[in-house]
């Protein structure tokens, strides 16, 4: 369902409350306690036939003796009476719901759906907690404690952890501007809430609580374009296979992998906290944060050991401790005492006064040897850890160059460390309880920072990838015929190969005397698999034989192999075996790569060692096609990091490079085909830059439809490409924009004169990387870009379209090089995207020009835009109504 109807939700103008009463254990009071706390100027209607009046405020009997259609209702009652209640609420009109109850059965879920759709009314829940709007004086929960306002938009799947979050925020001065319970999200979603949370002025920063996503592309182009605008951070619930499950008997999501979730997170420019207790030290993180300098952190401290569990944690998670120049050694010799430690971390000793910490963290601040300062102070009898607060506080309001760190502080302790902790919290500066929860909040802005320069990477350009689509379309429609869907080396290589990944050759033998031939053919040692689409890879029949270096070895391994799985099988289908000549090299790596279907995410690629099974996610690097030559090398980076692919230091390292265009490769060969829902190639083999499979299975079933629709991400839309002739007679290419564009677009943009810029952008902008990395690494989901690129490669025009999140409309800009016009670019361009905005279903186009671009107002104008000039705003608006006429 649609945006539409959110504003009801979060900015009502009239509010019944379904079920009120007067009981201490329900609901109802509790909601209406809390409504009539806050400073809600418009009408409450509590609606119950028992009583005349509720909490002060006359009641109504039912729905239909409101006297006036309430934006919101919150809906107190048991889930046996909501189905009626909806459909009576939707009859009077009401836009949208807050469901509390719990229990309530997929036939009452679908039924209410269904009346909600019908009457375009919304609904929060069923299963929430309520919704916290402090900036409003808004409360329509039945939380037991209020929120404080703020500038953190918070929404759990979970009341339980909304109900903790809520205590711990009151207690440590936290506020918020949103506090959302999302219950089991039968309507609004993470996708629509993240959608108007990353709009709102409100709101700078949003942690989200959940247990499942549901609908996985709106969720990651929801948070892909939100986390692009403000900070999104994610606790997942459900890492390990039983937890996934829990979460699916309290949600009713489906149960993904939780790997799948992680690549995902990082996909969309968000991070990932791990758990509650990282989830507290994030909102804090949040609460006072400002854009990270650098990754570089300094710890101050007047204790070793707490020193070194912050060191831990941060090295742990690839943090970097900074190192001290000379210079800064040299000044904090000036000021501290001769056992100081002189490293990072500086421990100043534990009897250290406060003028001492004074004097150091100016020398600090005067420095330039690390981008964040951790200051920490364990408790001591010598010295008040108040005073010493409230000192570092003063030197960080004065100093001139303290707005150029980061700053983080550690007092640790409970009673003696309090009241200092909200003198900081106070002051606007982050502080922590213990030294991991710092540096560990450290690490929240650093791997966010990374998350961010990922989603704007250019990925490099590639244009020698094979990608033979028919051969591949060919093979899979024999095996079908053939009654195929599992098939193993020797029936994938040729489809392997159409998408540049070489396979080692393969002759088959139906016993062991003609294996034993083969290998004398081909030459020792040799390995023979069976061969059968029924079994593979049986570890209890052992289907792979390695390493044989004679013919009386082949013959007498081959026929046991036969005899074993015959055995075991008796009514498999058996074709025989597979005999290789074995590959592997002193020095050389084996890869296992993988591909597997995840219930929320759709197709995924895993990267682990040879050697081990990853069928369980824990072995393997995941991460969510499409790839380019960028992700697929983060995917690398990320499985050498995690030990998931263990480093080769031998004569032949593995090139990383050779790997990512393997691995891009089989994101193509997944996305092309999705009758592909299962491959597995291992081992790879790499010996330098030399990849080889030595193995590979893939498994088929039958796919009708668009196959884009079960990929989480919508990959680039090769169907849009055309090729066509300008005016003049040159030719072009029209087709959708990549993300390996952004050195060609640059080169575009220094071809447009100033004047044309400030028409397309109504400023005089400079145009650099981040801004050229928006342009060109969109969501196909939601933005669409033509470029027409000439045959040299560069780029002549562009055009581009952004939907809202509804698809609805979408605003629309066009801009051709400045020595180009006349030659037709500009309207077959608009034409272009008048048939993609229609063949998407959007209604309508809408865009604004100068009234000076008189070009651009004629053009629409005899595509059939509306026109209307805003004389005071000194723009013309464009409109064009989308109908079913082609172009």
């Amino acid at each position: 369902m649609p945006q539409q109807g959110l504003d009801a939700l979060f900015r009502p103008a009239s509010i019944a409350v379904i079920g009120a009463s007067h009981r201490d254990d329900g609901a109802g009071k509790l909601v209406m306690k809390n409504l009539l706390a806050g400073n809600f100027s418009g009408p409450v209607m509590p609606v119950n036939p028992k009583y005349e009046a509720v909490a002060g405020v006359m009641a109504y009997p039912n729905i239909a003796s409101l006297p006036r259609v309430p934006d919101l209702a919150i809906i107190c009652t048991p889930a046996e009476k909501n189905t009626e209640i909806i459909e009576q609420l939707g009859q009077k009109g009401c836009k949208a719901a807050i469901i509390l109850a719990a229990g309530t059965t997929n036939e009452q879920l679908e039924q209410m759906k269904a009346s909600a759709r019908q009457h375009r009314m919304r609904l929060l829940g069923p299963n929430s907690m309520g919704v916290i709007l402090p900036h409003l004086g808004l409360n329509v929960s039945f939380a037991p404690f209020p929120a404080k306002k703020g500038r953190i938009a918070f929404v759990s799947q979970s009341s339980a952890v909304c109900a903790t979050i809520l205590d711990w925020a009151r207690h440590n001065d936290i506020g918020f501007s949103h506090f959302i319970s999302l219950g089991d999200a039968c309507d609004i979603d993470f996708a629509q809430l993240l959608d108007y949370l990353s709009r709102d002025r409100h709101t700078n920063s949003i942690l989200l609580y959940m247990d499942a996503v549901q609908d996985a592309r709106a969720f990651m182009s929801a948070a892909r374009a939100a986390s692009r605008n403000k900070a999104v951070l994610v606790v997942k619930s459900g890492k390990t296979r039983i937890g996934a499950q829990l979460g699916h008997i309290h949600t009713g999501g489906h149960v993904g992998m939780d790997s799948a979730y992680d690549a995902a997170i990082r996909r969309a420019g968000m991070l990932r906290v791990r758990d509650t207790h990282d989830l507290f030290a994030a909102v804090e993180t949040l609460n006072h944060s400002h854009s990270l300098r650098g990754e570089r952190l300094v710890i101050l401290t007047n204790g070793g050991g707490p020193a070194i569990n912050a060191i831990d944690t941060l090295l742990a998670r690839g943090g970097k401790l900074a190192s001290l120049t000379d210079t800064t050694r040299a000044a904090l010799d000036n000021v501290l005492p001769p056992s100081w430690s002189r490293t990072n971390p500086i421990d100043i000793v534990g009897d250290a006064p406060v003028e001492r910490y004074v004097a150091s963290l100016r020398v600090l601040l005067d420095s330039d040897d690390f981008d964040a300062i951790l200051i920490m102070h364990a408790p001591s009898a010598a010295v008040n850890s108040t005073k010493v607060a409230k000192e570092l506080i003063e030197v960080l309001r004065s100093h001139p160059r303290a707005k150029r760190f980061n700053i983080l502080t550690n007092w640790s302790g409970e009673t003696s460390a309090f009241e200092a902790r909200r003198c900081f919290t106070e002051a606007g500066i982050p502080t922590y309880r213990t030294p991991e929860s710092a540096a560990g909040a450290f690490m929240h802005m650093v791997e966010y920072r990374r998350n961010q320069k990922q989603l704007m990477e250019t990925p490099e350009s590639i244009s020698d990838m094979p990608s033979d689509g028919d051969t591949v379309r060919k093979l899979i429609g024999q095996a079908f015929e053939e009654g195929l869907n599992q098939l193993d080396t020797h029936e994938v290589s040729r489809l392997m190969a159409a998408y540049g990944i070489d396979v080692l050759p393969t002759w088959i033998a139906t016993d062991g005397t003609e294996a034993a031939h083969i290998a004398e053919q081909i030459g020792y040692p040799v390995a023979i698999k069976l061969r059968s689409p029924d079994i593979v890879h049986k570890s209890e029949v052992s289907g792979v034989v390695l390493n044989l270096r004679s013919a009386a070895e082949v013959a007498q391994a081959a026929d046991a192999l036969l005899d074993r799985v015959r055995q075991a099988y008796p009514s498999a289908r058996i074709h025989g075996l597979m005999v290789q000549r074995m590959a592997r090299r002193a020095g050389s790596q084996e890869l296992h790569i993988a591909v597997r279907s995840d219930p929320v995410f759709g197709p995924v690629i895993l990267l682990g060692d040879g050697g081990v099974d990853l069928e369980g996610e824990e072995q393997a690097a995941v991460a969510l096609p499409p790839l380019n030559m960028t992700l697929a090398r983060y995917l690398v980076i990320n499985a050498l990091k995690s030990g998931k692919v263990r480093a080769n230091r031998s004569q032949h390292p593995m090139d990383m490079m050779a790997v990512c265009r393997v691995l891009t490769q089989v994101s193509h060969l997944i996305i092309n085909h999705p009758e592909i829902v299962s491959l597995d190639i291992h081992p790879l083999l790499a010996t330098g830059s030399e990849l080889i499979a030595l193995d590979v299975s893939m498994k088929l079933t039958p796919f009708e439809g668009d196959g884009q629709t079960r990929l989480a991400i919508r990959p680039y839309p090769r169907e849009w490409e055309e090729r066509t002739v300008l005016k003049d007679g040159t030719p072009v290419t029209l087709r959708p924009i990549l993300p390996e564009d952004e050195p060609a677009h640059q080169d575009f943009v220094s071809h447009v004169t100033d004047e044309d810029r400030y028409k397309r952008f109504f400023a005089d902008v400079v145009i650099g990387h981040e801004e050229l990395a928006h342009m060109t690494q969109i969501d196909y989901d939601r933005e669409m870009a033509f470029v027409a690129v000439a045959s040299n490669g560069s780029i002549l025009g562009v055009v581009r379209a952004v939907s809202d999140p509804d698809n609805n409309d979408a605003e629309f800009a066009v801009l051709v090089r400045s020595d180009l016009k006349g030659v037709g670019l500009g309207r077959m361009l608009m034409e272009k995207i008048i048939r993609y905005a229609r063949q998407r279903g959007l209604n309508s186009l809408s865009g604004i020009t100068m009234p000076s671009n008189r070009g651009m107002v004629m053009l629409a104008r005899k595509l059939g835009f509306n026109t209307r000039m805003q004389l005071e705003d000194g723009i013309v608006e464009l409109k064009l109504l989308l109908n079913n006429e082609v172009l």
